[in-house]
């Protein structure tokens, strides 16, 4: 089993992370932005990789190869991937990070859901229950967000962009990894685990025996 690291390496004498380990498995050149893997699921995969301890990062190594072939060619299916793992990681983080943070990805998840809506209603009732549950357990960072958006009137000027994904990604492993819980090494796996099934659902790429796990995109 590899061994992982933080940040970028050079080579894997010097060491690897999450997605270089991938990029070598999937058979390109060593780089932590593969072509193998799409570039927001990478992104997170990255970030969780640099923010678990490194008593628990070895087992993030189980993923590697779940990651290789999951991406698109298909513009809209890739927006969905975008708005997917964004929505995830902001969902899971919503009720354990700290309440400044828990603002923030409360924005980061009402713009997901309009931006889900915007792009196909289908894709936007799948992940509404997950939406909806997320934003119940921080109900005060709800109404905030909401009159936040309001406020600003952010629905006529924001764009959903790869840029966007990887801000709420930020903030969500980030709020995880420093919130004041037992285990977070714990829901950083898990969070990573339920993203790329997440984009195993969307890309038609999922096995039988994950479908259950995420009932909110079967």
């Amino acid at each position: 089993m590899p061994v992982l690291s933080r940040g970028k390496h050079r080579t894997p004498k010097s060491g690897g992370c999450f997605m270089e380990f991938a990029s070598y498995l999937a058979g390109e050149s060593w780089s932590d932005h593969p072509a193998c893997t799409h570039p927001v699921l990478a992104s997170l995969a990255r970030m969780v990789n640099d923010c678990s301890s490194d008593d628990a990062r070895s087992r993030l190594a189980l993923l590697i190869p779940s990651v290789i072939g999951l991406t698109s060619s298909d513009q809209r299916v890739d927006k969905r991937v975008e708005i997917a793992v964004a929505l995830r990681a902001g969902c899971e983080a919503l009720p354990t990070a700290s309440l400044e943070r828990q603002r923030a990805l409360a924005v980061g998840v009402l713009t997901c859901e309009r931006n889900a809506s915007v792009l196909d209603p289908q894709f936007a009732e799948r992940v509404r229950p997950l939406i909806r549950t997320a934003l119940q357990e921080a109900p005060d960072a709800d109404r905030w967000a909401r009159d936040f958006i309001g406020s600003v009137h952010s629905w006529s000027h924001t764009k959903f962009t790869p840029r966007t994904a990887d801000t709420i990604i930020r903030v969500a492993v980030q709020g995880i990894s420093e919130a004041c819980i037992s285990d977070p090494d714990a829901r950083l796996y898990v969070l990573l685990d339920h993203a790329i099934n997440d984009c195993r659902v969307l890309l038609g790429t999922r096995t039988p025996d994950r479908t259950a796990q995420l009932p909110a995109l079967a």
